[in-house]
């Protein structure tokens, strides 16, 4: 699980330096794609400012030029 996390964190890190900021929407979306495409089928993903981050291990990206942050949350457990 955490790999998973540290994977699409890394892979997001990459993009980002070439890529134009994206809208939180549009990042959710390809983030939502990545991981269906894992097999997960039970899991959360939720748009929140920064200041709503309680823990740093579920940030998979950050939008809006770093003003929000989305996290993860596996359900099935």
């Amino acid at each position: 699980m955490k790999r998973f996390a540290i994977a699409v964190t890394c892979s997001l890190m990459a993009c980002g330096a070439l890529a134009a900021p994206k809208s939180c929407e549009e990042l959710k979306d390809e983030i939502e794609a990545k991981i269906q495409a894992n097999n997960v089928t039970s899991y959360t993903l939720e748009i929140v400012t920064n200041e709503e981050v309680q823990d740093p291990n579920m940030v998979v990206g950050t939008c809006e030029n770093g003003t929000k942050k989305i996290i993860y949350q596996r359900n099935d457990r």
